[in-house]
Formats: structure tokens, C-alpha cells, sequence
């Protein structure tokens, strides 16, 4: 743990989103690493057209290096639900839309995406689930990659107002209480993505402390 909090010069890295809250999850995640992520300054469309969380995470990092020529961070995640055999997987951000349909009248995308895991589940014990994420850095070479899980059950109805996703249907194991019912600060304690990223800037930290090898 000692090695995680030494002082260190501050390394500043893009973060692969248009999304301001998760540029404000991520440093705080990252803080204390010396490791800070910024808002690039436009949206990089990105086709996330990998079979896996490690694909797609490179995909929009590489994307986002190659628009600005800057040291990117890039994250993909999901909820891997073991009834669903995998499902939603890779697919959990638009899975309302897969096999049929698409939002339901008066529901955001996070709602039907809720509404059609808990359908899809009615009738059976298994309710066995986990959160996946892979964080990625990319520079312009191979790149650098972590994991992190986080396993709990997908609850009988949503609970909580908090975060976002399928968080208010997750109950972590060892908690009484969903993902959308925790602090944030808590959250990134024990999340997926706070694991995946935590591991990366000990691997970030690495790269930014070595000096570069003799000519």
C-alpha cells in the first residue's frame, strides 16, 4: 500500500468520454496516484465493434490518441449475468435494443435496459451477476490494460436513486443494500471500474517512474 501513495510529479491524461460526471468519477479514483484525467475538448465517435470489454477499450482509447495525440484512458464495462449465459455483456449499455424493440414510452435507456434484465429473469434462482470493466492507457504503443470485478445478485426490483446503469437492480455481496444505495465514495471502494483503474495507474506509475533505456 505504501508504494501506492508516494509523492509523485502529477501525469495528466485525456479520458475517453464526453461525459463530465465521468471524468469527476475517475480522478477521484485516480487522485490519489498523482494520475489526473481531463474532458477532451470534442466528442471522438468511436464504433465499438469489439467481441470483448479489452477490444472495445482499446478501440476508444486509440480513437481518442489518435484525434488529439495525447496519452488516452479509456474504460469499457459491463454486467456479465450468469443465468443470461454472459448477457448483457459488452452489449449492457444498449441491450433494450438487442433481439427486439426499442425504449419503452416514458422510460430512459438505463430504465428499459433494467426492465428487460429483470424480464428476462422472472422465474429463475439463479440471480448470480458481476460487473466487469477493463481500463486501458494508450500512447501510441501496445498499451497498457487492468481488469476489475465486482460480484453481488441482481435484486427483484431497482432500490436507490445513486449511480447509473443497472446499479439500483446490483447487490454487491457482503451488502444489505444496491450499488444506486451506496456513497460514492464507497462505490469506487469496491466497483469494478475503481478496481480496473486502480490497477492501471500502478501500472501508469511504472511507465512515468522508469527512465528511459540508454540509446
Amino acid at each position: 500500500m505504501g508504494e501506492d501513495k508516494e509523492p509523485m510529479e502529477e501525469v495528466e491524461v485525456l479520458l475517453a468520454t464526453s461525459n463530465p460526471g465521468k471524468v469527476k468519477e475517475i480522478n477521484a479514483i485516480l487522485a490519489p496516484y498523482g494520475i489526473r484525467v481531463k474532458l477532451p475538448e470534442e466528442k471522438v465517435e468511436v464504433e465499438e465493434k469489439g467481441t470483448t470489454f479489452l477490444e472495445n477499450a482499446y478501440l476508444k482509447a486509440k480513437a481518442y490518441w489518435e484525434r488529439f495525440r495525447l496519452p488516452t484512458v479509456a474504460d469499457d464495462s459491463g454486467l456479465v449475468v450468469e443465468a443470461l449465459g454472459g448477457y448483457p455483456g459488452i452489449y449492457s449499455s444498449r441491450f433494450y435494443s438487442i433481439d427486439f424493440g426499442g425504449i419503452e414510452e416514458g422510460y430512459t435507456p438505463d430504465e428499459a435496459n433494467i426492465r428487460k434484465v429483470l424480464r428476462l429473469l422472472e422465474g429463475k434462482e439463479n440471480r448470480r451477476a458481476k460487473f466487469v470493466a477493463c481500463a486501458l492507457f494508450y500512447d501510441g504503443g501496445e498499451g497498457l490494460f487492468a481488469f476489475g470485478e465486482c460480484k453481488g445478485e441482481i435484486t427483484l426490483k431497482p432500490e436507490g436513486e445513486g449511480g447509473f446503469g443497472y446499479d439500483p437492480v446490483f447487490r454487491p455481496d457482503g451488502y444489505e443494500v444496491t450499488m444506486a444505495q451506496l456513497s460514492a465514495e464507497e462505490k469506487n471502494r469496491i466497483s469494478h471500474r475503481g478496481k480496473a483503474f486502480r490497477r492501471l495507474a500502478r501500472l501508469i506509475r511504472r511507465v512515468y517512474r522508469e527512465p528511459s533505456p540508454s540509446p
